[in-house]
C-alpha cells in the first residue's frame, strides 16, 4: 500500500543489486511519486529503467548525490570509496546510509570525512542469489533493519530512516558498529563461509556423481553456498578479527566432537545444545 508522504523526495542508489533493487522496488511500491535514481553497470541500469524500478540514471555517484537520500548499496570495501566520492557534493538537508553487513570502517570513515549526515545501515534480506534480477520488493517485510548512528549523529536523522524503513516493511533498531560487527561475525559471516567450506569440502571428496545421492539436509545445510565470492571477500577484509574470533570457536567445538568420535559424550552435550539454541532460534518466526 503506498503512503501519500514519503520520508524522502528524492532517493539516489548506487548499486543495484539484490538489496539495492530491492529498495528501489519497495520504494516504488510504497512510494510513487518519489524520484529514485540508479548508478551501476549500463545493461543492470537499463533492466532497471526498462521495469519501472528507477526514474533516471547517473553515470557516477557523484551525479547522484543531489538527493535527499542517498543509499550506498555497492560492496562493503567500494562503498567507503563511494561515501569519499560523494561528501563534498551533498545537499545541506541530504541523509547518506548504505547497506553493507559490516560497520565499523565506514562509520569510521565516515567520521574522518566530517560527514555528519552519514548513518550506517543493515537490512537483513539477504536471499541465495544476488543481482537486480533477483530483487523484490517485499524483500525486507517484517525483517531487522539496523541503523549503526554515531554519537554525535543527529537524532532526527535516525528518525527519518526508521520511518523509511518502516515504510519499506522493516523493522527498524539501532546498535553500536563495534557490537553490531561482533554479532554479524556469528550470526551471518561463520554461517556464509562454514556453508562454503562445507560444500567444498563435500563436493572435492564425494565427487559429482555422489552429490546426486545426497537428500534435502545437505542441500538445506549448504544454500549459502550459491553466494558471490566478491561480496564476501569485502565482508572477510572489514570484519577480520570478529571472523576469526567466530571461526575459532567453531573449530574448537569441531575440535571436540573430532576428539570424542567413539565415546560420544561430545556429541550428545553439543547436539543437546544445538537443539535448544535451534528451538531459540526458530521460537515466533513466521
Amino acid at each position: 500500500m503506498s503512503s501519500p508522504d514519503p520520508p524522502f523526495r528524492t532517493i539516489s542508489i548506487i548499486g543495484l543489486g539484490l538489496i539495492g533493487g530491492s529498495i528501489a522496488l519497495a520504494v516504488r511500491e510504497r512510494w510513487p511519486s518519489t524520484r529514485i535514481t540508479g548508478v551501476d553497470r549500463k545493461a543492470v541500469l537499463a533492466h532497471a529503467l526498462g521495469g519501472g524500478a528507477i526514474d533516471r540514471s547517473a553515470d557516477s555517484a557523484a551525479d547522484a548525490a543531489d538527493a535527499d537520500l542517498i543509499v550506498l548499496a555497492a560492496p562493503v570495501r567500494q562503498n567507503l570509496k563511494l561515501l569519499a566520492e560523494i561528501t563534498q557534493r551533498l545537499p545541506a538537508a541530504a541523509i547518506v546510509t548504505d547497506v553493507g553487513s559490516t560497520k565499523r570502517g565506514i562509520v569510521d570513515a565516515a567520521a574522518a570525512l566530517a560527514c555528519p549526515s552519514f548513518v550506517g545501515g543493515h537490512p537483513i534480506g539477504g536471499a541465495e542469489q544476488g543481482g537486480f534480477g533477483f530483487a523484490r520488493p517485499d524483500l525486507f517485510n517484517h525483517r531487522p533493519w539496523i541503523f549503526t548512528p554515531a554519537p554525535s549523529t543527529a537524532p532526527a536523522l535516525v528518525d527519518r530512516l526508521f520511518e523509511f524503513a518502516h515504510g519499506v516493511g522493516a523493522r527498524p533498531s539501532t546498535m553500536d558498529p563495534t557490537e553490531h560487527d561482533r554479532v554479524m561475525a556469528f550470526l551471518s559471516h561463520l554461517p556464509q563461509l562454514t556453508a562454503s567450506a562445507l560444500m567444498d569440502v563435500i563436493g572435492s571428496s564425494a565427487g559429482g556423481g555422489a552429490l546426486r545421492l545426497a537428500g534435502r539436509g545437505l542441500v538445506d545445510t549448504t544454500r549459502l553456498a550459491s553466494s558471490p565470492a566478491e561480496t564476501w571477500r569485502d565482508v572477510c577484509a572489514t570484519n577480520a578479527d570478529a571472523v576469526a574470533e567466530a571461526l575459532d570457536q567453531l573449530i574448537a567445538r569441531l575440535s571436540e566432537l573430532r576428539a570424542d568420535l567413539r565415546g560420544g559424550e561430545a556429541v550428545s552435550r553439543v547436539f543437546a545444545e544445538a537443539a535448544k539454541w535451534r528451538a531459540e532460534l526458530m521460537s515466533g518466526r513466521d
